[in-house]
């Protein structure tokens, strides 16, 4: 039997800053290709999520607007909707749009993009969290489950060592970095 070395469950942060000496015309490796995939994915998901809201927004903003309480009625409410509907599905295809431009550039190997798509992942996983601690929302199905396990996926990819090595790696003079 082959002697493997483990890898250590905490490295000190000098090693993980330190420069990566790989070469230059690294492979892409199958961790940075999954990833992105994962993100990509994670961008479907949100395009089904923002369909499904569409088909039944006049529900959900019915239902918010009584569980506020205010009284809405007649052309304020569909005015009110309208806007408030047009302002929701702009701000989430703008993000839609960055995190599928974050999923290509991470794909594309730069390191910048996968770091934030990890800091997206660590924040959307801890909201996941924290909000079924307090007992807002159970995680099911229908509600964060998929999501969840996209994140969780996307930050083992995109934190393994070679896609780290891969997005690290010294680059030719000229390129982008």
């Amino acid at each position: 039997m082959t002697a493997v070395e483990k890898r250590p469950a905490f490295e000190p942060p000098a090693v993980l800053v330190a420069p990566v000496a790989g070469p230059p015309a690294m492979r892409r490796p199958i961790s940075t290709t999954v990833g992105a995939a994962l993100v990509l994915l994670r961008v479907l998901a949100g395009a089904v999520w923002l369909g499904a809201l569409s088909l039944q927004w006049d529900q959900v903003f019915t239902e918010a607007v009584d569980e506020v309480g205010d009284p809405i009625t007649g052309d304020a409410f569909a005015a009110t909707s309208q806007a408030v509907y047009t302002f929701t599905v702009i701000l989430i295809g703008v993000v839609l749009l960055i995190d599928l431009v974050l999923g290509v550039l991470t794909w594309l190997g730069l390191n910048w993009p996968r770091i934030v798509v990890m800091v997206i992942s660590t924040i959307s996983i801890s909201s996941s969290f924290v909000t079924w601690w307090v007992g807002d929302q159970e995680i099911t199905l229908q509600t964060t489950f998929v999501t969840l396990a996209l994140d969780i996926l996307v930050m083992l990819a995109l934190s393994s060592r070679s896609a780290r090595a891969y997005a690290r790696r010294p680059r030719p003079p000229g390129r982008a970095r």
